[in-house]
């Protein structure tokens, strides 16, 4: 499939729901998704069918198909799980909804950092961080923060790497490129094949 040529504009292809939501610059929605009161950061990008709900992405956000951010919960704490307790109105049982629940569920935000990479088909779950430079593994389920440039997998998913070194993260963390404008990544783009110490070496203080 030949990819679409982005701009400012976000790209967002066929089949996709958006609703309550804040999409930056340089940004693709894969086919079919829903995003639901979401922010996504200038650059990020979604494959096909992910379902993002209650979260705030990072600039330039890799999120493979079929990712899962934010499933909303039953109330397990209730006589019954299902939820007619609380869209009462779609079944004719009350004049309204249970808006404390709804509310309640749309505070559950998920965090995902700049420069992550969420693998195909995972799973993070409501009001877990994934840090700055993550990577998370396809089919993973992320019950707990990732830190930052760490690599985590499995269910539920765990560090099992660092993608960079603490010294390394942290003088990136200095450098905060993906905080540069659009002409800087422009006219710096070919270092950005550097090994991270020869670019870190450049853009370090």
């Amino acid at each position: 499939m030949k990819s679409p040529r982005l701009s400012p504009e976000p790209t967002i292809h066929e089949g996709s729901v958006i609703e309550s939501t804040r999409i930056g610059a340089w940004t693709e929605i894969g086919e079919k998704n829903h995003l639901e009161n979401t922010e996504m950061g200038d650059w990020s990008y979604t494959g096909p069918f992910c379902i993002i709900q209650n979260a705030r992405i990072g600039r330039f956000s890799n999120i493979a198909a079929m990712v899962r951010i934010g499933p909303t919960a039953h109330p397990m704490d209730r006589p019954t799980q299902h939820h007619f307790t609380y869209r009462r109105m779609d079944y004719g049982l009350s004049d309204t909804n249970d808006e404390d629940f709804f509310s309640w569920r749309a505070a559950q935000v998920a965090r995902i950092g700049h420069d992550t990479w969420l693998g195909h088909g995972a799973v993070i779950m409501p009001g877990v961080t994934v840090g700055i430079g993550a990577v998370i593994g396809g089919g993973a389920v992320v019950t707990r923060d990732i830190g930052d440039y760490e690599v985590a997998v499995g269910v539920p998913a765990k560090q099992v790497k660092r993608r960079l070194s603490k010294i390394q993260a942290r003088d990136m963390m200095k450098i905060a490129w993906w905080e540069w404008d659009y002409e800087t990544i422009r006219e710096r783009t070919e270092d950005f094949v550097l090994p991270v110490d020869e670019f870190l070496e450049k853009y370090g203080n």
